[in-house]
């Protein structure tokens, strides 16, 4: 008899893989997804248009709280852990929960569920949500396309929504992001590459959307969520560390993964870190990994009308998955803010309202910055009430993408803006040159 499946996720990894290990494969039957660490994905079903022949009806997905109910309930033989950005601890606690309800727990490795691309792959991890992925993932498709290769980027997948119609979406032109309904956490992905004239796919169908981007491009990119594993086979890996949490990269599951396979690690933020941060940083990893080619890169931040900061009291805006599941706790725009002279970071949490109160008290450890949360109409609504709640007389807004466009601010606000830049050799440029001549 088939073995009776439950996939434990967070939108992403998830899906992933069910689509390419579980979908067709008469071993097993998947009973149900949990999900949990991203709000409003719950309480909805995986379609049977992405399930399969299978899976006529769908496949139901719950909150994690019901696991041990669902184990028991579904005589579920395993369980698999599917979500990334968490620490050791967290996931052998969920293991004994799966094990005394009476499952398997069970993982997959990236040689089961990285798929193999006709075209040469560089892929850009990270140790940790936060650690600057975006900056270097739009740094290496500018120096690919200096060297002559077509660049096309595929983003890990955040499908909050229609599951049919995010199957496979390709962004291009800012109306795009329109027509697919992104959220808040979508758009800070896709719309720096849109407005560097770049393509980036997404979706939930990795396999659709490989062979697509595959068909315009010379180089595809993997350009990855969180500390996850890519879903491309890479033939370029690279990890970027945060030496801020130095340590995190052998804490955080699957961090450690990520380390043992790079072909490049760039020490991100090193103009942020102290001297002893860095070293650690690079001692950690080149002692699990000591053939990868290490890069230095700093992330300095460019401030719109920095004069307007001294003396003020200023409400500080991050992106939001890095302060909250990411744990960290100020970002460049708290950076911004001490280093201009601001007279005081303003804390948002007592002007908080509705679901931006309630990730405060779900993430109670978040600094004094205004996580920008916008999973869903409501959440945006109650980020702009808080806006306007909170004493301040200037905001910094520091997500990837200028929220003026999407909320109404009813303050001066000013936009920080921050970049990878390589410190000393080797360089991007002279590691993507080595690559291209050999592989692409």
């Amino acid at each position: 008899m088939a073995q009776r499946v439950l996939i434990m996720g967070a939108a992403g990894r998830d899906f992933h893989n069910f689509n390419v290990y579980f979908r067709d494969n008469p071993d097993y039957e998947v009973v149900a997804f949990t999900a949990t660490q991203i709000p409003y994905i719950e309480n909805r079903r995986y379609p049977a248009e992405l399930a399969g022949a299978r899976y006529p009806a769908g496949i139901p997905i719950l909150g994690e709280s019901e696991l041990e109910r669902l184990i028991g309930d579904e005589r579920i033989d395993d369980a698999v852990f599917s979500y990334s950005d968490v620490t050791y601890d967290h996931v052998m606690h969920v293991s004994a929960r799966v094990m005394a309800a009476g499952a398997n727990f069970m993982l997959l490795g990236p040689a089961q569920t990285m798929l193999p691309s006709t075209k040469p792959v560089v892929a850009i991890c990270a140790s940790r949500t936060g650690a600057g992925k975006s900056q270097t993932s739009r740094a290496v498709v500018r120096v690919l396309r200096e060297l002559g290769q077509r660049v096309v980027s595929v983003r890990h997948p955040m499908p909050y929504g229609n599951l049919v119609a995010q199957a496979v979406q390709r962004f291009a032109t800012l109306d795009d992001l329109v027509k697919h309904h992104v959220t808040i956490e979508e758009r800070e992905e896709y719309e720096p590459h849109i407005v560097n004239g770049g393509v980036i796919y997404a979706g939930v169908d990795y396999e659709r959307i490989l062979r697509q981007a595959e068909a315009e491009a010379d180089v595809v990119i993997w350009d990855g969520g969180n500390n996850d594993l890519p879903f491309f086979k890479p033939d370029l890996w690279m990890v970027v560390l945060d030496p801020h949490r130095a340590d995190h990269g052998l804490r955080y599951f699957p961090s450690e993964v990520n380390l043992r396979k790079a072909d490049v690690f760039i020490i991100n933020k090193v103009e942020t870190a102290s001297f002893e941060q860095v070293e650690r940083a690079r001692e950690l990893a080149l002692e699990i990994n000591p053939d990868a080619i290490v890069i230095d890169a700093a992330s300095p931040i460019f401030v719109e009308e920095s004069a307007l900061i001294r003396g003020k009291r200023v409400l500080v805006i991050e992106d939001g998955p890095t302060l909250t599941h990411g744990e960290m706790k100020y970002g460049a725009g708290w950076v911004a803010a001490r280093r201009f002279g601001a007279a005081e970071v303003i804390d948002p949490k007592p002007y908080a309202v509705g679901t931006i109160a309630e990730t405060f008290v779900k993430y109670p450890e978040t600094g004094p910055i205004l996580p920008a949360m916008g999973y869903s109409d409501q959440q945006v609504n109650d980020l702009e009430e808080t806006i306007r709640r909170t004493p301040a007389d200037v905001v910094l807004i520091a997500t990837p993408i200028d929220l003026r466009r999407l909320i109404t601010i009813d303050k001066p606000a000013l936009r920080v803006r921050y970049e990878l830049q390589e410190v000393g050799e080797p360089t991007l440029r002279q590691v993507l040159g080595d690559f291209v001549a050999t592989r692409a």
